[in-house]
């Protein structure tokens, strides 16, 4: 990282920007953002907000702004373990994103302030729970005026929480596609017509689609429509009352269902989380990521160690029960977050580096894969020396399965396709993984041809 670099994801608003100095990340408030930051502070809506753990706390600093001509203030504010994305989240985090945002708009107008902008790329996931980050996202509450933030809820949490509700959950990778949200008159093609009978629905997004189609190309007139303040409270009860009814049931899938349907024997299984726990006291990270994590099993090990894990898998039913089981149980270091390893978020944005790649969050101290191995090799025709090459640039010690042809669950796999890999073998692996690994430590679980391997990545 440079000594001192504005962040790329933080350009577009001239109320300010984030920027790095040392590896310390800083935030300028701009001049031209003096009377509402004033205003946020002195209000109280800053401190309501952060006792609220709805808002990431920060500290005024006394550094040299990054920017002096237009500088207001500089703040420091509390840093995010993982910045994660909108199209990274199961349903109901997105939809706990949504709600919490609404509660912030109803909390700012009590200290007569309001939401400039609702963007879904506003909210981390800190300590299990969605929390807003852009300190700058607030202005003075003008009566009579309408919401701006409208629009930008409706594309970045209606639209799609609507779309993966009653079509298909899968849609939220709409996201990664529209980056400023998904355009409503897109929703309301693909939203079935039952829909428009759902009144809340009609109007925000079939009703809403339309005018914004109408009004696209006619100049917007200072005198335009007024909406009171009960108005625009009404405005926000009815969409907190429409996300709320949203409802998205993970059913039993492929992998959601793994830990029911597995060749293991009790005892197999429970040696194997004693294994992954002794190589974890071994190298004794403070983070993981927990890669083809199915619902989140063997990331509790992890992280009742005291480590950040993040917990991703491919499959929706899979992250939705993680994320639901760490919200019924409190745990606050564990991410669930979709991911498909074999097209891993990439670069988006203006010049392709507003939203940083999944890759580029790296590395982390540990990465698990296990039970992943053969799904990449053998669903994804991914050769070892790949997979290696890739893990190898993602961590620092790595904790992989080797499962044999002979196992249950390659075969499974293998049923309805030609057996073609002949390079599939555990010499291949691990002459592949030792390119760039040095084993520290492996067993070979009982009642199992499977072997679980430590290693540490070559310098």
């Amino acid at each position: 990282m440079k000594s001192e670099s504005m962040h790329d994801s933080s350009f577009r608003d001239p109320s300010g920007f984030i920027f790095y100095r040392n590896n310390v990340l800083y935030r300028q408030v701009n001049r031209v953002f003096q009377d509402d930051f004033d205003l946020f502070i002195d209000s109280g809506l800053y401190a309501a907000l952060a006792n609220k753990k709805f808002l990431i706390p920060h500290e005024e600093v006394d550094v040299t702004p990054a920017v002096p001509s237009t500088s207001y203030k500089i703040i420091k504010p509390e840093i995010v373990p993982f910045v994660s994305y909108p199209y990274e989240w199961c349903f109901s985090q997105l939809k706990d994103a949504a709600l919490m945002t609404l509660d912030i708009q109803k909390t700012a107008l009590e200290y007569d302030m309001t939401l400039k902008d609702s963007s879904a790329y506003n909210v981390q996931f800190i300590n299990g729970k969605p929390v807003f980050i852009d300190t700058l996202s607030f202005e003075k509450y003008v009566e009579g005026k309408p919401w701006v933030a409208y629009g930008q809820f409706c594309r970045h949490f209606l639209a799609p929480l609507a779309l993966m509700s009653y079509r298909d959950v899968r849609l939220n990778q709409l996201l990664r596609i529209y980056i400023d949200g998904v355009p409503l008159d897109l929703a309301s093609k693909l939203l079935p017509f039952s829909t428009r009978f759902k009144f809340s629905l009609l109007t925000n997004i079939h009703i809403h689609a339309g005018s914004r189609k109408h009004y696209s190309d006619k100049a917007i007139k200072p005198s335009g429509g007024r909406v009171s303040r009960m108005g625009l409270l009404g405005l926000i009860d009815n969409l907190e009352s429409t996300v709320k009814k949203l409802r998205w049931e993970p059913g039993g899938t492929e992998w959601a269902d793994y830990y029911s349907d597995t060749n293991y024997s009790p005892e197999a299984f429970e040696r194997k989380k004693q294994v992954v726990a002794e190589f974890l006291d071994e190298i004794k990270p403070a983070t993981a990521w927990d890669l083809g994590a199915n619902t989140g099993e063997f990331s509790r090990i992890v992280s009742k160690k005291g480590i950040y894990t993040i917990s991703s898998d491919t499959d929706p039913a899979a992250v939705e029960r993680n994320y639901l089981h760490c919200k019924k149980n409190g745990t606050s270091n564990i991410l669930p977050l979709l991911l498909d390893l074999t097209n891993p978020s990439p670069s988006l944005g203006w010049a392709g580096s507003e939203r940083d790649s999944f890759i580029a969050r790296g590395p982390a101290d540990v990465v698990l894969a296990l039970a992943l191995l053969h799904h990449l090799a053998v669903s994804n025709n991914v050769p070892f020396p790949r997979i290696a090459d890739f893990f190898s640039r993602i961590c620092r010690s790595l904790i992989v399965e080797y499962i044999p042809k002979s196992d249950s669950q390659v075969r499974r796999l293998l049923a309805t396709r030609k057996d073609i890999f002949s390079d599939y073998t555990r010499e291949a692996f691990e002459k592949a993984f030792e390119k760039h690994f040095k084993i520290s430590g492996s067993e070979k679980l009982r009642d199992s041809e499977r072997v679980l391997y430590l290693y540490r990545r070559r310098s």
